[in-house]
């Protein structure tokens, strides 16, 4: 053959590729419900070679009235034909994910989950066109917000449909550095630039979240955060006041609630108002009426021995009310009803320009961070509660570091907290509050709050427990993207559920410096390249230290 016969016979070859729309890279050899198998082939009839097909890419089937599309969920070297042939072939399997069929008012076709029709043994098999990934993946609505690309083609956004997934609760999911935080603050901030009066409460373990939202935030420090000790509820104040001890806190508990409940009815009767009063109601008491209680009736004692339950609470109470770590929940000699100001602050009403919230939980005392927790999530779902529906203000609750509330092996938490957000996740759309869990081991995590989440970030994950946990938790049609959690990289994830419009892989937006939150790993290298402290410094830091 001349140079000039290769050279046309080569064009040829082109043009037939190109022309081809479509072209064929494999048929259907079996089929089993929700999925397929086929056999692929590197080149075609032509010798032309063509893109390998790889996991988590999205191919498409012609049936009888319909095109079928699915996720390749693995793939194997063909045997027998596949190595006689020489051409490359390989097997692989398919979650099925939707069909487009034409709509006969539109005479365009539409794309929706499920299959009508199935492909038949033989039908060619095709990777979809950027033309099929716009149409599957196409803004649904005003209010679908741009978050990121797809892994399948970058030039088409990635929408996530803000009523879907406010109103059902939601979960992000990853490993330690996989970028929870990043891909958090980028929804949110998504979120809030949409819908500038949103009521977002963000509980923010680490102090990480307050740079995000500069200039759009409330942020709450244990400085500024008020939550004072009438509004815990009494399970919550005997796990501050009371004894570890099973058979020690049996005796207080019986002690501080009888002076609880006369220091809240001493505080009524200075009001006039008829409240219908339990041990748990929220109306303010003095703590100092509450000691003063105790003591009168330690004195009514005749036996020493029964003294030292009262001494041993009294005491408690005493060094919690000096220690300057709780100061939020002590309001010194003034005491009024402030409730009101306090849930208008904390819930943003009204937003006046800053529309989240951030609680800043780092600087509260470990050992009572759950209780704190428990408070908070209470108070956001009883004022939901309690709202006319017509006059509901939807909330969305953020939990960060959500496997140390809600674990679980219920023996590791506060049965408050966990009965709290439970309880959200279970009845909390029908009043207006959406759930968002955010964890570094979602199998750590209460699997049947999980289960009630409807739309699910998942990032790079590792442990083995994790993603077998999270694939039981999602639709067959996303097992195709999930096998490649191990390798997702940075700002990539797995989305499936309510708030998308069909399960995708995508990479999220790029969130400049300014937004992004404290929690990015320390540049070792580059603070060990020069010696810039000194004493001076280490001073100033044991000052902060011992100022709080």
């Amino acid at each position: 053959m001349t140079d000039v016969a290769a050279a046309l016979k080569s064009a040829e070859l082109a043009a037939i590729a190109l022309n081809r729309a479509p072209a064929q890279i494999g048929v259907v050899t079996a089929i089993s419900g929700f999925k397929l198998s086929c056999l692929l082939s590197n080149t075609d009839a032509y010798g032309v070679d063509r893109s390998n097909p790889t996991v988590g890419s999205l191919i498409k089937i012609p049936t009888k009235n319909s095109v079928a599309f699915g996720f390749i969920e693995s793939l194997a070297l063909g045997s027998g034909v596949a190595q006689v042939s020489g051409r490359g072939e390989a097997i692989a399997n398919v979650d099925l994910l939707g069909e487009t069929v034409s709509s006969e008012r539109a005479g365009h076709p539409t794309f929706s989950r499920g299959i009508s029709v199935y492909p038949v043994l033989g039908a060619p098999v095709c990777m979809a066109t950027s033309d099929d990934i716009a149409l599957i993946y196409a803004k649904s609505n005003a209010w679908a917000l741009n978050i990121g690309s797809l892994y399948q083609d970058p030039d088409q956004p990635a929408y996530l449909m803000s009523q879907e997934f406010l109103s059902k609760h939601s979960a992000i999911i990853g490993t330690t550095g996989s970028g929870k935080s990043c891909a958090l603050t980028l929804i949110l901030r998504a979120l809030l630039t949409a819908h500038r009066n949103g009521h977002v409460v963000l509980l923010d373990p680490h102090g990480e979240y307050a740079p995000a939202f500069a200039g759009m935030a409330e942020c709450m420090t244990p400085e500024t955060l008020q939550l004072p000790h009438w509004l815990f509820s009494f399970e919550e104040i005997v796990e501050i006041f009371c004894s570890k001890d099973r058979v020690d806190r049996s005796h207080e508990t019986a002690i501080l609630k009888d002076a609880i409940f006369a220091a809240k009815q001493d505080f009524i009767r200075t009001t006039g108002k008829a409240v219908r009063m339990t041990i748990d109601t929220p109306v303010p008491y003095r703590i100092t009426n509450v000691l003063q209680r105790i003591s009168d009736a330690m004195g009514k004692l005749d036996n020493p021995h029964n003294v030292v339950p009262y001494l041993r609470l009294m005491s408690t109470i005493e060094n919690l009310r000096h220690d300057r770590r709780y100061a939020f929940m002590f309001e010194g000699l003034s005491m009024r009803d402030n409730m009101d100001e306090i849930i208008s602050d904390i819930l943003r009403v009204p937003v006046s320009g800053r529309p989240i919230t951030i609680l800043d939980l780092s600087a509260v005392p470990s050992e009572i961070v759950s209780v704190v927790v428990s408070v908070l999530c209470r108070l956001i779902f009883d004022f939901a509660l309690w709202t006319d529906r017509r006059e509901a203000i939807p909330i969305l609750l953020v939990c960060d570091e959500a496997h140390r509330y809600i674990p679980q092996d219920e023996r590791l938490g506060f049965e408050a907290t966990r009965r709290s957000i439970s309880r959200i996740a279970k009845e909390g759309r029908k009043h207006g509050v959406s759930l968002c869990l955010v964890t570094q081991r979602p199998s750590e995590l209460s699997e049947a709050v999980l289960s009630q989440c409807s739309t699910i970030f998942a990032l790079r994950m590792t442990n083995m427990n994790d993603q077998k946990f999270v694939r039981s938790m999602l639709p067959d049609s996303a097992l195709g993207l999930l096998n490649s959690l191990p390798t997702l990289r940075q700002r990539e994830a797995i989305v499936v559920g309510e708030g998308v419009a069909h399960p995708m892989r995508i990479r999220f937006s790029h969130l400049d410096p300014e937004f992004r939150p404290r929690g990015e790993a320390t540049n070792f290298p580059a603070a060990w390249e020069k010696d810039t402290h000194s004493r001076a410094f280490v001073a100033s830091i044991i000052d902060r230290w011992r100022s709080h």
